[in-house]
């Protein structure tokens, strides 16, 4: 790669990392070209050089951090039953931690309200994610997997993004903390029953 071609790419992962960030606080709206580049270091001439549209921009980088969220959240597959898997992924994902930091938080929970007032191609985006990290949970395809197995990983997505939008939700601390334990004992619950 040329220092050139280096150097543009460089600049796209400091705008997909601004929109990234922008969109999980601000919401789809609150991502605007201008401010995006700004954040990123960059003037506003520069974006039409890698993207096509804001909503281009929007979808590049929803995936971008959900490859990002994956990786931290579902690590390597590791040797453990569906059960063990399910708890960990759950204790792992709904901590006060996540909980406070939206700018690096699970973009499909950050934005699945969001999703549903984006763009046709910014949804079809957010399901093309949803089944990557539910065919990653899965841990193969998740539209491969059996009729139980499929429930249980919906179930717990669910679960896991439900608990966190909501502990976000509240102003009370003790009904927040309670939101995310529901969410983990329930998840512990799912698991069992294999």
């Amino acid at each position: 790669m040329s220092v050139r071609a280096e150097m543009k790419q460089a600049s796209r992962e400091k705008i997909l990392d601004a929109a990234g960030k922008q969109m999980r606080v601000e919401g789809l709206s609150g991502a605007g070209v201008a401010s995006v580049m700004s954040e990123a270091g960059l003037t506003h001439g520069a974006f039409y050089s890698h993207f096509k549209n804001k909503d281009d921009m929007l979808c590049q980088a929803l995936n971008h951090a959900l490859k990002d969220n994956r990786s931290r959240w579902l690590g390597q597959p590791k040797k453990e039953s569906w059960a063990q898997r399910l708890s960990r992924l759950a204790k792992r994902y709904l901590t006060g931690a996540h909980r406070g930091d939206l700018a690096d938080s699970c973009a499909l929970a950050s934005l699945c309200t969001e999703a549903g007032k984006g763009s046709d191609r910014f949804k079809a985006y957010y399901e093309q994610e949803l089944i990557e990290t539910l065919d990653q949970l899965c841990g193969g395809s998740f539209a491969q997997a059996d009729a139980d197995k499929q429930q249980e990983a919906l179930a717990f997505m669910s679960m896991m993004i439900g608990s966190i939008a909501l502990s976000r939700a509240v102003v009370s601390e003790q009904l927040s903390d309670q939101l995310l334990q529901a969410g983990t004992d329930l998840a512990g619950r799912l698991a069992d029953q294999d």
